[in-house]
């Protein structure tokens, strides 16, 4: 290998890892010789995702605000700031959670049932409100080159999201959506905690807190600081992973076939699914119930997926044109092939323009990981030999197979943290 060849900040940190593979103590396991390499080194070293300030919102700001914001920065999530925090406080009472734009539109999708069972009726075509629920319509998602996922806006996607009215009509016409704040719906779905790590904190606590713990997104702070440093993600780890590939302590690992590692976790039975003729509301209901981010459409035999749905497609389910209009009837495979037809007239890359990635229990994790970074997708399916469909790995999966909670090792690391209500799901 060439040692003077460009490398990028996640294979410096391959590097880094590799070192500390070597000094490990050989009679050390592989497991606890990759615990001992991630424990020495801090989150502080992880790449920024964002390089520009992290945007904050304020938790007295309405939802047609956050949404805005959230559009106008580009960005899918979050930290909510808690208004009522002196300026000085620190990031435990100065930060309520992190909020995510799918959180925000099922949360309209879930108030709109109760609009109609209510028979409200009402118009705000030309409000403020209304023609935010447009923007809402140029939501397009797209990967950068370092594996962050961020929005974009389009006008024509503005123009089409507008025609034949809005979905949000009705709802945005109530006064009840215009007078929320974005602090009224904490800890609804796909709410998450504000969970910070110090920067000093290390890679081994924001591996078992990506996987284990279940936190999706990781704010990076300075000790004793009050300013956001860092956003972690699952999909940012995955990503340094893959750039990890051929590495020696990560050959020795990623070699490994899912199988052995005990993938996928979740037994057949228990996945979470919909059939291709049940109407696609099921599928964000089960995501909703179940907490998850999200499921396979299967085929009428009920044992091959035809395509996966996510809860970040909920967008088009609200805006696209030929969606929203019949979204109380259109089935699961319907929404599949509308949403492919409005991805292509839009000319957006997507991955539900592809076929349902899959894999087999004999594959090699590091298989797994180049598959979900390439097609910058969060979970993978498992096949038998004949197709049909018998598990799911996500993100979340194979960051847990990485390391493993040593005895008592968090401690008191989540005193004063802010416990989600009883009803809620990360």
């Amino acid at each position: 290998m060439e040692t003077d060849s460009p490398r990028s900040p996640e294979a410096e940190i391959g590097h880094r890892v590799e070192d500390l593979w070597e000094v490990a103590q050989p009679q050390l396991s592989p497991s606890e010789k990759l615990n001992f390499c991630f424990e020495d080194i801090p989150v502080a070293a992880f790449p920024r995702t964002h390089p520009s300030q992290v945007i904050e919102i304020p938790s007295d700001a309405s939802l047609a605000d956050t949404v805005e914001t959230l559009s106008k920065n580009k960005i899918l999530s979050a930290p909510i700031r808690n208004v009522d925090a002196p300026e000085d406080a620190s990031w435990i009472d100065k930060y309520i959670g992190i909020v995510e734009f799918a959180g925000v539109a099922m949360w309209l999708l879930h108030q709109q049932f109760d609009t109609l069972a209510n028979g409200m009726t009402g118009s705000a075509v030309g409000s403020p409100v209304a023609n935010l629920a447009a923007r809402l319509g140029s939501f397009t998602f797209r990967r950068t080159s370092s594996g962050r996922v961020e929005t974009t806006t389009d006008s024509e996607s503005d123009e089409a999201a507008s025609v034949g009215g809005s979905f949000f009509e009705t709802l945005t016409s109530s006064e009840f959506y215009k007078n929320t704040k974005v602090g009224d719906i904490s800890g609804s779905f796909r709410w998450a905690p504000f969970l910070a790590l110090q920067t000093s904190d290390t890679f081994l606590t924001m591996l078992l807190l990506l996987s284990k713990y279940r936190m999706k997104s990781l704010p990076v702070v300075d000790m004793g600081g009050n300013h956001i440093e860092n956003i972690i993600t699952q999909s940012s780890v995955v990503h340094m992973l893959a750039e990890c590939v051929g590495l020696p302590w990560f050959e020795s690992w990623g070699t490994k076939k899912l199988s052995e590692l005990g993938l996928p976790l979740m037994k057949p039975y228990k996945l979470v699914k919909v059939n291709e003729d049940q109407p696609v509301l099921k599928a964000f209901q089960l995501m909703r119930e179940k907490g998850v981010g999200g499921l396979p459409v299967m085929d009428t035999t009920g044992t091959k997926a035809i395509g996966n749905i996510s809860i970040r497609d909920v967008q088009y389910l609200l805006t696209a044109p030929k969606i929203y209009k019949q979204y109380r009837t259109i089935a699961a495979k319907d929404f599949l092939t509308a949403v492919r037809h409005h991805l292509q007239e839009q000319h957006e890359p997507s991955p539900l323009l592809h076929d349902v990635i899959t894999c087999k229990r004999d594959d090699a994790i590091k298989d797994i990981i180049l598959k979900l970074d390439t097609e910058k997708i969060h979970r993978i399916y498992v096949v038998d030999d004949k197709g049909d469909t018998e598990g799911v790995i996500t993100l979340r999966d194979i960051i847990s197979k990485l390391v493993h909670e040593p005895r008592h090792y968090f401690g008191d690391f989540f005193d004063g943290v802010v416990p989600l209500p009883a009803n809620s799901t990360v």
